[in-house]
């Protein structure tokens, strides 16, 4: 079996989806690498690393040429894919559904990492997890870069300096790394989320937990590990809690999207009119339609003397370390499925009817049905 590892050709995308750590083990597994020449340089891999761990390097033609396996960070276009060939990569499905229909139609498996279920299992296969940890280490960083005063709270003879105030709206994989680096760095920290048991988890990471009383939110967990959506009565409550509390924070972190649905409106001009000169806000879920009212993605803007951040493709700022992650989720699930037999994965019916998009020439996921 022949593994293709494609070089990224979308704008800004800087990760690749193996690494010499991987291309080893999926050699000792039997199969054949080869690697688009030049796919791990903005990640810090040089194609010498790829061929000393096993792999073959060569341009695009000839590393998808007879490969049964190809793996890419984001979907690649389906030109050039081979017919029967597995695709796993990030496909974006909903916002990419012409691109899926050309899987199909080139005969292409396509398999939507981001669609991997949230079971105990298949943690080490979940991409979503791996990417948005680091997504929300590096929100606290861009924040801080962007903030003009101090995060810790320091004691000089001239003075004190008051610690940093951040407010983490969304309590999932981003936002507790998030809430967990801005502690580290000596801010004081909140958070709030519609899951009410999240609660438990912000107070583990000594933030103070912001939660709207009496009135129901989601009480455990939304579809696939998210949050769904809120009922008017919980809009309004928790639109009037947070803009008594945004009104005294210095920097805001907005990590909440919904599955297939546009970003949750969280940040309004008004809200932000209260925060003083200077304050940050740094909105994660720009590219799906942005938490944050006149958050653009792709720039850092200014409304009311505050500064929104709304930097596209964050896990992609951290290139080599996303990277490896990537590259061992994609390992843990081929890996997890591979038969010595068949010399390829043969996928369960509960990840592969999660993950699966198109096989045999149709569109086959039951969240794409036309």
């Amino acid at each position: 079996m022949k593994i293709a590892v494609l070089r990224e050709g979308a704008p800004g995308e800087r990760r690749v989806a193996a690494t010499p750590e991987t291309v080893k083990k999926f050699v000792a597994l039997g199969a054949e690498v080869a690697v688009e020449a030049g796919a791990g340089a903005t990640a810090s891999i040089a194609d010498a690393d790829y061929q000393a761990a096993g792999a073959t390097v060569g341009d695009r033609a000839a590393t998808l040429s007879g490969a049964g396996i190809v793996l890419a960070v984001q979907g690649p276009d389906a030109a050039g894919l081979p017919s029967g060939a597995m695709l796993a990569a990030i496909l974006d499905p909903f916002g990419q559904r012409a691109r899926v229909d050309g899987y199909a139609a080139a005969g292409v498996e396509a398999l939507a990492m981001e669609f991997m279920p949230r079971i105990t299992r298949a943690q080490s296969m979940d991409v979503l997890s791996s990417q948005s940890n680091l997504s929300g280490y590096k929100a606290v960083l861009d924040a801080a870069g962007e903030y003009g005063r101090a995060f810790p709270m320091m004691m000089t003879a001239a003075g004190t300096v008051s610690a940093a105030r951040v407010f983490v709206m969304g309590v999932g994989v981003a936002g507790l790394q998030a809430i967990a680096t801005a502690r580290r760095l000596g801010a004081q920290v909140s958070a709030t989320d519609v899951r009410s048991a999240t609660r438990e988890q912000i107070q583990s990471l000594g933030a103070k937990a912001v939660f709207v009383e009496d009135v129901k939110g989601i009480e455990g967990e939304g579809s696939g590990g998210y949050a769904g959506e809120m009922s008017a009565e919980y809009q309004a409550a928790q639109a009037a809690l947070v803009s008594s509390h945004i009104a005294k924070q210095d920097i805001v972190i907005t990590t909440a999207l919904i599955p297939g649905k546009p970003a949750p409106r969280l940040v309004t001009d008004a809200q932000i009119a209260t925060m003083r000169p200077g304050s940050v806000i740094v909105d994660l879920a720009v590219e799906q339609g942005g938490n944050v009212e006149g958050a653009l993605p792709g720039e850092v803007v200014e409304r009311h003397g505050v500064k929104i951040v709304g930097h596209r493709n964050v896990p992609s700022r951290l290139a080599a370390d996303t990277s490896a992650l990537y590259a061992r989720n994609l390992y843990n699930f081929l890996s997890t499925f591979w038969d010595k037999d068949a010399a390829r994965p043969v996928l369960d019916e509960e990840i592969g009817t999660a993950v699966r998009l198109t096989k045999d020439g149709q569109v086959v996921h039951e969240r794409l049905a036309s």
